[in-house]
């Protein structure tokens, strides 16, 4: 099973969300936003799709994984707008697409501030703008 791309990425931001650290495990999370189109599939039927965040099944992404082994390839948009990439569980490498600011920091966690010289935002940049569905 793999992903391919014909285009660069829209978005590279480290997450610091409580979904993300839940579903990977990790205190943060690198995480690469492409437009829908794309982002192509090997026998998308092959994938299985689970919601993204089980506290809200009904949440726009799904992850998906190889119905055969589990891997995760990548997190999908159920209104076809963006299609992500986690590189470090997904296989790509992260260095090529570094995360270029944190977002959905919530300081109410009691965790420290980002001091790494990226910016950091409450939520996704504030001059992201989500694209037209595909």
């Amino acid at each position: 099973m793999h992903t391919h791309t014909d285009g660069d990425p829209i978005d590279n931001h480290t997450c610091h969300c409580s979904v993300c650290k839940r579903v990977t495990g990790q205190d943060t999370t690198h995480v690469v936003f492409f437009r829908y189109g794309d982002v192509g599939v090997d026998n998308e039927a092959s994938l299985k799709r689970q919601p993204f965040n089980d506290q809200n099944p009904n949440g726009p992404l799904e992850l998906c994984t190889c119905a055969e082994c589990g891997a995760p390839i990548m997190l999908d948009d159920k209104q076809h707008r963006i299609r992500v990439i986690v590189p470090n569980l997904m296989g790509y490498d992260g260095k090529s697409m570094p995360a270029t600011y944190h977002a959905f920091y919530d300081p109410s966690t009691g965790e420290a501030k980002p001091n790494d010289g990226r910016p950091v935002y409450e939520g996704l940049r504030p001059d992201f703008e989500w694209p037209k569905p595909a």
